[in-house]
C-alpha cells in the first residue's frame, strides 16, 4: 500500500470542517424534527425519498441504498414509521423476496407539515450562511465525491 499521503493543512482544515459541520447540522436537523414533527432526521429522509418516488414507493433494498442505511436499519426504522401509520410494506407482485416500503396518506401529510421548519433550518444552518460562490463550490466538489464513490461500484451492501 506504501506510504500514506497525509492530508496537508488545509485538507485537514477542510476535513475537519466537512465533519464538524455535518455533525451538528445533523444533530440539529434530528432536534427539530423530533420536537416538531415526531420523527428523526433519517426518518424524514427516508419519507422524503418515498414521496419523490413513483407511486411513492420503493423496493427496501433501493430505499437503504439511496438513504445510505444498512437493510437491517431501514427495516427497522420502517417498522418504527409503519407502526406510526406513516408507511406499509406490500409484497412484490414478480419476486416473492422482494418488498416494497409505500408512503401512506398520513406519511405524506406529516412530511408536509415536517417540511417548512425543515427547510427553514436548513437554510439558517447553511444555505443562507454562504456565498453563492461558496454554494456552488460545496456542491459542485461534494456531488464530484458522491459520484466517484457511486461509480466505483465496490460497495458491500449491494449499493451501487
Amino acid at each position: 500500500m506504501g506510504r500514506p499521503r497525509w492530508l496537508n493543512a488545509e485538507e485537514k482544515r477542510a476535513w475537519n470542517a466537512f465533519l464538524g459541520t455535518y455533525e451538528l447540522l445533523n444533530r440539529r436537523l434530528d432536534q427539530q424534527l423530533k420536537q416538531d414533527s415526531g420523527i428523526s432526521h433519517l426518518q424524514y429522509v427516508i419519507l422524503a425519498r418515498l414521496s419523490g418516488a413513483p407511486d411513492r414507493e420503493l423496493r427496501m433494498a433501493e430505499l437503504a441504498c439511496a438513504v445510505s442505511n444498512s437493510k437491517s436499519g431501514l427495516t427497522y426504522q420502517i417498522s418504527q414509521l409503519e407502526r406510526a401509520g406513516l408507511v406499509r410494506r406490500r409484497a412484490c407482485e414478480s419476486d416473492p423476496r422482494a418488498v416494497y416500503a409505500v408512503l401512506t396518506d398520513e406519511g405524506t401529510a406529516l412530511l408536509e407539515q415536517a417540511a417548512p421548519g425543515h427547510v427553514a433550518l436548513v437554510r439558517e444552518l447553511l444555505i443562507d450562511v454562504l456565498t453563492p460562490d461558496q454554494l456552488h463550490a460545496l456542491a459542485d466538489g461534494l456531488g464530484e465525491a458522491n459520484r466517484r464513490m457511486l461509480a466505483t461500484g465496490d460497495t458491500t451492501d449491494g449499493c451501487s
